[in-house]
C-alpha cells in the first residue's frame, strides 16, 4: 500500500507539473499570436528594453526628440551608436553560430536517415506491427489469447515470446501454424515475425504513431458475425481509413452459428466444406450482411478467397476465437499482404523509431518505460532523448528487457536482459529520471553523445507533439471551455480534434487519470460564470476516488468514456439539461413580446385584493406566454398630457386555458380564458378596461435574458415585435 501510496505521489506531481507547462505553452502561443496580428496590422513593432539611462539617452534628450529638435537627435544616435555594447555584439554572433551549427546538426542528421534509407535490402525485413480494433466483445481479446496459445501445447515453453505491451511470433511459429494451409495455398515467410500489439483497442491504434503517421503497419478489423459494425467499428474504420493504415476483416464467432461442428485450428475452407448445408447457407447469408454494412461505409470487401484484387477490395477472413477456426488463414493472409505490397515499409533500417506506450513503476527497477521499437536497434549504453512533461528529458538506457517466454510478467526474476534489439519489438526500458516521460510521445536515439548540437536538434523534434497541443488548445479557447484529459498523448490529440470539430471549446488539458487538482483547475469556470463548462472530459483514464468527492462538493461533473462519441453524447446531453434549467431560471425574467386585446363578453373576474383578474383575450400579435408579465398604457386625462402616459403593471399570467383545455401558450390570432395574478390595488373596471390594449412588459433585463436563453425560440416576427414594443416602453 505504502508503495501505491509514493506511485500515486508522484504521478499527482508529475502531471501538475505537466497541465502548468502545458498552461503556460499555451498563453505563450495566445501572446505570439497576438504580437503577429499587431505586426501584420499595424507593421508595430515593441520598443527595445532600456537596460540603463543614457543608453538612449537621458531624460532631457527624450524631450528634445518630442520637441523635434533634430541636433538633438543626431547627437543622439551618434552617442548611441558609439556606445553600442560589445557584449550585445557578441552574444548575437555567438547566437548566430549556434543556429548555424543547429541548422548543420539537422542537415547530418537527414543525410544520415538518407543513407540508412538507401542501405535497406528487400533480403533483409523487419516484423509487421499489427493492432487489433473493433467494438467491445468482439472477441478481439479472446482472439489474441487464441493465436498467443497457437503452440503453447503440452506446456511447451517455447515459440511464442510475450513482450511488453506486444506479442511476438517468430516465423518458425508462423510457419508451423499453417503448415496445413500452405498445402493448398503455399506462402513463404521471409518476415522475422508478426509483432501484434496487447491492447487491444482504438487507444493503442492512436499512441502508436510518429509524427502523424502510424506506426500500425497492418491492422485486423474484428467484427462479430451475428452483430455486423457498431459504434466503436464504426470509429476503428475511420481512424484506419484517416491514417491510410491498410486492414483485414476478421468476421469473428462463427462457432455461433447453428448447430457449427467444431474444427479447431482448421484453414476456414476447410472447417466450412465439413458443415451441414444450412449452416454454410446460413454463413453466406451472414458474410453477405457483412459485406452490405461495409459497403455502406464506402468500402468494397470480399471474402479472402474470393478477393482477386487486394488493393481494391477488403479481405474478409472468418475465424473463430474459441475453436480456432481460420486463425491460420488470418496469420497467413497478414504475412502474405506484407511481404507483397509493403516491402518497401518492411525493410530494415538501422535509424531507430519508436514511440513510448506507458509509463510503469516496477519494483527492484523503479520507473520504467513500455516502447514499441518500430524500426532500428537499440543498444544498452545508448543515450536516448524523450518528451517529458517539463520539457525533454536525456537519460542513458540501463537496461533492455523483454519477459521471459510465457511466464508471469509481474516476477522482477523473470525479465531476460539484452544487449542489442532490433525493431519490430516491444520492449521495456529502465533508466534514470523517466518518471516524468509523457505516455505516446516519441523516443530518439542520439548517434554521437558527445555532439551537443544533434543532441539539442533531438530535444526540439522530441517536443514538437507537446507544442502542438499547446498551440491546439490556445486556438480552442479564450479562457472559457471544458477541461479535457486522456490517456497518453495520442488519445489527447485525437480529443482535441474531435472537440474542435465539433465547436466545444477547451480552457486546460492534462494527461493521465483525474486527480483533485484537476477539479479544482475546472472548477476556476464557476468563478467565471460558466457552470456549464466547470466539466472534465475524461477520454480513457480512471478517476480517483478523492478527486470524485471534490467534484460532488464543488459542483464540477466529471464524463468518463472510452469512446469518443459517448463522451460527446455524455456533454451533448448535460448541455441541453442545463440549458433547460436556465431557460425555466431565466423565465421569470424574460417577457415574451405580445399585444392582446380583451374580450368585454368574457369578464370572468375583475381582480382585486386577492383575486386574480380572469377574461377571454384574443391574441393580436406575438405570442401570449403563460408566465409572461403584462401591463396596460393608460394615455394622460385631457389637460393634463404634460403628466404622459402611465404603465399599469397586470401582473403574470398565472394559467391559460383554451377549448376547456390548459395550454402553455396561444399565438397570433388565437382566444382563451387567460388568468392574470393582478396585485391587490390592480381592479378591472377602475384602472384598465375592456378597451384596454394589453402589452407584454418589456425592460432591458427581460430583452437580455431573451438574447441569452431564448434566442432560437422566437421568430424573426417576434423579434420585430420586440423592437417595437423596445420603443413604446423607451428602453435603452
Amino acid at each position: 500500500e505504502d508503495e501505491e501510496d509514493e506511485e500515486e505521489r508522484i504521478a499527482k506531481a508529475r502531471r501538475d507539473e505537466l497541465s502548468n507547462k502545458l498552461e503556460q505553452m499555451a498563453k505563450d502561443e495566445v501572446a505570439k499570436a497576438k504580437a503577429a496580428k499587431l505586426e501584420k496590422l499595424y507593421n508595430f513593432k515593441a520598443p527595445p528594453p532600456k537596460d540603463a539611462e543614457g543608453e538612449f539617452g537621458s531624460d532631457e534628450e527624450d524631450d528634445d526628440e518630442d520637441e523635434g529638435e533634430s541636433g538633438s537627435d543626431s547627437d543622439s544616435d551618434s552617442e548611441s551608436d558609439s556606445e553600442e555594447d560589445p557584449d550585445e555584439k557578441r552574444n548575437a554572433e555567438r547566437e548566430a553560430e549556434r543556429l548555424a551549427r543547429l541548422e548543420n546538426a539537422k542537415k547530418a542528421r537527414i543525410m544520415r536517415m538518407e543513407k540508412s534509407m538507401k542501405e535497406r535490402s528487400p533480403t533483409d525485413l523487419r516484423s509487421p506491427i499489427v493492432c487489433i480494433m473493433g467494438h467491445v466483445d468482439t472477441g478481439k481479446t479472446k482472439l489474441l489469447d487464441k493465436i498467443r496459445r497457437t503452440n503453447v501445447q503440452a506446456g511447451e515453453a517455447g515459440g511464442i515470446t510475450q513482450q511488453i505491451g506486444a506479442s511476438f511470433f517468430p516465423a518458425e511459429k508462423l510457419r508451423e501454424v499453417t503448415k496445413d494451409l500452405c498445402k493448398v495455398s503455399p506462402v513463404d515467410v521471409n518476415v522475422p515475425g508478426l509483432l501484434i500489439i496487447d491492447t487491444p483497442g482504438h487507444e493503442s491504434f492512436s499512441n502508436l504513431r510518429s509524427r502523424g503517421s502510424s506506426l500500425c503497419d497492418i491492422a485486423i478489423l474484428v467484427i462479430d458475425i451475428m452483430h455486423g459494425l457498431e459504434p466503436q467499428t464504426i470509429e476503428s474504420l475511420h481512424m484506419l481509413r484517416a491514417k491510410k493504415t491498410p486492414f483485414i476483416v476478421a468476421l469473428n464467432k462463427v462457432d455461433r452459428l447453428y448447430d457449427w461442428k467444431e474444427q479447431p485450428w482448421t484453414p476456414f475452407r476447410e472447417a466450412l466444406a465439413s458443415q451441414a448445408e444450412h449452416v454454410q447457407g446460413e454463413f453466406e447469408d451472414r458474410a453477405a450482411k457483412a459485406k452490405l454494412a461495409l459497403a455502406e461505409q464506402g468500402l468494397n470487401a470480399e471474402l479472402y478467397w474470393k478477393n482477386t484484387d487486394y488493393r481494391e477490395n477488403i479481405s474478409i477472413v472468418p475465424t473463430s476465437a474459441i475453436t480456432g477456426e481460420g486463425i491460420p488463414d488470418m496469420l497467413q493472409l497478414i504475412v502474405m499482404l506484407t511481404q507483397k505490397f509493403m516491402v518497401q515499409r518492411m525493410m530494415w533500417c538501422a535509424e531507430p523509431q519508436a514511440t513510448v506506450l506507458e509509463v510503469k513503476v516496477v519494483e527492484g527497477l523503479g520507473h520504467t518505460v513500455d516502447i514499441i521499437l518500430a524500426n532500428g536497434q537499440l543498444r544498452q549504453g545508448d543515450t536516448i532523448v524523450l518528451c517529458g512533461f517539463n520539457g525533454p528529458i536525456v537519460t542513458t538506457v540501463r537496461a533492455l528487457l523483454t519477459p521471459q517466454p510465457l511466464k508471469e510478467l509481474r516476477l522482477k526474476a523473470d525479465y531476460i536482459h539484452h544487449e542489442c534489439i532490433r525493431g519490430a519489438q516491444g520492449v521495456k526500458i529502465s533508466a534514470n529520471n523517466l518518471e516524468k516521460v509523457v505516455a505516446g510521445g516519441a523516443l530518439m536515439v542520439l548517434n554521437n553523445p558527445k555532439d551537443e548540437d544533434e543532441l539539442e536538434v533531438l530535444k526540439q523534434e522530441v517536443m514538437v507533439d507537446l507544442a502542438k497541443l499547446a498551440k491546439t488548445v490556445s486556438d480552442l479557447s479564450d479562457g472559457d471551455g471544458v477541461y479535457a484529459m486522456a490517456s497518453t498523448l495520442g488519445s489527447l490529440e485525437a480529443l482535441l480534434e474531435f472537440l474542435k470539430k465539433s465547436n466545444i471549446p477547451v480552457h486546460a488539458i492534462n494527461i493521465g487519470p483525474v486527480h483533485k487538482m484537476d477539479v479544482i483547475r475546472a472548477s476556476t469556470q464557476l468563478e467565471r460564470h460558466n457552470p456549464e463548462y466547470a466539466t472534465i472530459l475524461a477520454f480513457d483514464v480512471p478517476v480517483v476516488r478523492d478527486a470524485e468527492k471534490h467534484a460532488e462538493d464543488l459542483g464540477v461533473k466529471i464524463f468518463t468514456a472510452q469512446i469518443i462519441y459517448h463522451l460527446f453524447d455524455k456533454f451533448t446531453q448535460y448541455m441541453v439539461e442545463v440549458k433547460a434549467k436556465k431557460q425555466e431560471a431565466a423565465r421569470l425574467i424574460a417577457a415574451f413580446p405580445c399585444i392582446v386585446n380583451i374580450i368585454p363578453e368574457f369578464i370572468f373576474n375583475r381582480g382585486g385584493p386577492g383575486d386574480p383578474f380572469v377574461a377571454g383575450m384574443v391574441v393580436k400579435d406575438g405570442v401570449l406566454r403563460r408566465g409572461s408579465p403584462l401591463c396596460v398604457i393608460n394615455l394622460p386625462a385631457a389637460g393634463r398630457e404634460e403628466d404622459g402616459p402611465t404603465i399599469v403593471e397586470l401582473g403574470r399570467v398565472a394559467s391559460i386555458e383554451k377549448d376547456k383545455k390548459p395550454v402553455d401558450e396561444l399565438k397570433k390570432g388565437q382566444s382563451g380564458a387567460v388568468k392574470v395574478d393582478t396585485p391587490s390595488n390592480v381592479t378591472f373596471g377602475r384602472h384598465f378596461t375592456a378597451t384596454s390594449v394589453v402589452y407584454s412588459r418589456m425592460t432591458r433585463e427581460s430583452i437580455d435574458a431573451l438574447k441569452e436563453h431564448f434566442k432560437d425560440e422566437l421568430s424573426k416576427d417576434e423579434w420585430q415585435l420586440v423592437i417595437k414594443l423596445k420603443r413604446m416602453f423607451a428602453i435603452i
